[in-house]
């Protein structure tokens, strides 16, 4: 990071009030107790430093920062929000997707994560509907990892150009 002064700033800002937090019992500052403040804390840092001083790399582990920890902060605040690992998927999405605008990579990335996630988040609500398919996908499901062991056998014996 060439300029630490945002990063910095708001990494400070973020832990006083963490500990602030910590040493009273403040009803208002109980959202900042906790192992996900500190996510959302380095989140909005790294999304501070990366706009504010144009390291746009660092959009990507920003919105994964705050992302994971707002989700993690809501999940303890309201028993009605999901906690699924589509929820994590969508932010993984968003983080590319949001990176890609300024990076100029990612976009296929964050849309296939993006799919992902949608699948699912909302696969359950369809299986009723079609039982050849979810038979069908229970199978290829088992065998999914063949594609990682597949794809790096081919980039192994693929000659470097």
């Amino acid at each position: 990071m060439k300029k630490n002064g945002m990063f910095s700033g708001i990494v400070l800002i973020g832990l006083g009030l963490y500990f602030f937090a910590s040493q009273f019992s403040l009803p208002f500052l109980k959202i900042f107790q906790g192992w996900p403040a500190l996510f959302v804390i380095f989140g909005v840092a790294l999304l501070g430093q990366a706009y504010s001083a144009r390291e746009y790399q660092h959009i990507f582990s920003g919105i994964m920062l705050f992302g994971f920890g707002i989700h993690f902060l809501l999940v303890q605040l309201w028993k009605s929000w999901p906690n699924e690992m589509g929820v994590l998927f969508f932010i993984v999405a968003l983080a590319f997707l949001l990176s890609s605008r300024k990076m100029k990579t990612g976009l296929m990335q964050g849309m296939l994560f993006f799919v992902l996630s949608f699948v699912m988040l909302f696969s359950e609500r369809f299986t009723h509907a079609f039982p050849i398919i979810e038979t069908s996908i229970s199978f290829i499901w088992k065998f999914w990892p063949l594609a990682f062991i597949l794809f790096g056998v081919y980039i192994l014996w693929t000659k470097k150009k």
